[in-house]
C-alpha cells in the first residue's frame, strides 16, 4: 500500500537521522479501521493517527481501512498477523464478528488494542486494552442533557421523544443507546421513548428516518441521535417539515452540530475529539510494547456540551 510505504520511508529516514547513536527499537504497529470514508470523524482520526506515527521515530505504522466490510477487516487482521507486526490496533466493523480474528492474533503472540468501539465481551480475554470513549457514559450524559432541558421547559412529565441510533451490531451504537435508555428513566421517568430506528451514522439516511417519524407522530418533543451527523440530518427533516420546538441532543460533537448549536437550532451533545482518540490508541499500543502498565479500559473524557457552555469548547475540526 502506498500509505504503508510512505510511513515506512518516513521511519527509515528517521532511523538514518539517528544512525551512530543508540537508536530505540522500532515497533511496527498495524491498524485496521472501520470505514474512513463514512464520516469526517473517521477521516480526521486517520489523519491524526498518521501524523502521530510519522512524528514518532520509534514507530512504523501499517494503516489499513476495512471500508465497513467485516470480511475485509478479518482478512486485514490475518494479513497483519502474517506480517508479524509488533502490535495490532483494531477499530471494529462489527464487535462480535471480529473476535475469532482477534483470538488468532492473540494466539500468535501479538498484542491487540481495540480503538473507539469495543469488541464483544467474549473477546476481552484476547486483547490488552480498549482505547477510546466510554460510550455508555456518553449515552447517559446525553439523557441528562435532554432531561435537564425538559425540566427547564416544564415538560418533563409529558415529553415524547424518538431515537436515531447508529449502525446495527456496532458496539458504539449499542452502548450509546443503552446508556441513554438506562439513564433517561432514572432522571425523567415520565418521558416516553416512542421509537428507535438506525441511521447508520449517515446524515441522509437519518433525515429520511426523521421524515418517517414526523409523519407517524404528531407530537415529538425531543430527538436523541447517536452522533451529531445523524442529529443534524434529523434537524434538517424537522426544519423542512416546519416542525419547531423539538430538542435535539446528539453525541460526538461534529462541526455541523456545533454550528447548529450556535444558531440555536440544536441543544446539546457530547464533546469527543478524533485527534485525542487516535493519539490515545497509538500511545496505548506503544506503552504496551514498552512494558508499561495501561488500564484495560483506557478511556479519555468526553464532557457535556450545550448551547449554555459551548463557548468553553473549540469548534470541532471534523
Amino acid at each position: 500500500m502506498k500509505l504503508r510505504n510512505a510511513l515506512a520511508a518516513t521511519t527509515a529516514v528517521a532511523a538514518l537521522a539517528f544512525s551512530g547513536a543508540a537508536a530505540a527499537e522500532t515497533y511496527r504497529i498495524g491498524i485496521t479501521q472501520n470505514n474512513v470514508g463514512v464520516d469526517s470523524y473517521q477521516t480526521t482520526y486517520e489523519q491524526a493517527f498518521i501524523e502521530s506515527a510519522e512524528a514518532d521515530p520509534d514507530v512504523e505504522a501499517v494503516v489499513l481501512d476495512a471500508g465497513g466490510d467485516v470480511a475485509r477487516q478479518i482478512a486485514q487482521i490475518q494479513d497483519l498477523v502474517q506480517q508479524q507486526v509488533d502490535a495490532i490496533i483494531i477499530w471494529p466493523t462489527q464487535g462480535k464478528a471480529v473476535v475469532p480474528a482477534v483470538r488468532a492474533a492473540h494466539n500468535a503472540g501479538i498484542p491487540v488494542v481495540i480503538t473507539n468501539s469495543n469488541i464483544a465481551e467474549e473477546g476481552f480475554e484476547f486483547i490488552k486494552s480498549f482505547s477510546g470513549p466510554d460510550n455508555i457514559t456518553q449515552g447517559s450524559r446525553a439523557a441528562e442533557i435532554m432531561c435537564d432541558k425538559f425540566k427547564e421547559m416544564g415538560i418533563e412529565n409529558e415529553a415524547q421523544i424518538v431515537q436515531i441510533s447508529g449502525q446495527p451490531g456496532y458496539t458504539t451504537a449499542i452502548e450509546r443507546a443503552k446508556g441513554f435508555e438506562d439513564r433517561l428513566p432514572e432522571v425523567c421517568p415520565e418521558v416516553t421513548l416512542l421509537e428507535t430506528q438506525p441511521g447508520d451514522w449517515n446524515r441522509e439516511k437519518s433525515q429520511r428516518v426523521m421524515e418517517t417519524f414526523l409523519t407517524k407522530y404528531d407530537d415529538i418533543d425531543g430527538v436523541y441521535a447517536g452522533d451529531d451527523n445523524m442529529g443534524v440530518g434529523a434537524l434538517n427533516a424537522a426544519k423542512a417539515a416546519g416542525r419547531e420546538g423539538i430538542i435535539f441532543v446528539g453525541a460526538t460533537n461534529f462541526a455541523v452540530g456545533y454550528e447548529a448549536m450556535g444558531r440555536g437550532e440544536y441543544w446539546g451533545s457530547i464533546y469527543q475529539s478524533p485527534v485525542d482518540d487516535a493519539k490515545n490508541a497509538l500511545a496505548t499500543a506503544k506503552a504496551i510494547l514498552t512494558g508499561e502498565e495501561v488500564p484495560f479500559l483506557n478511556y479519555f473524557d468526553t464532557p457535556k456540551i450545550t448551547q449554555d457552555n459551548m463557548d468553553e469548547f473549540t469548534k470541532p475540526v471534523f
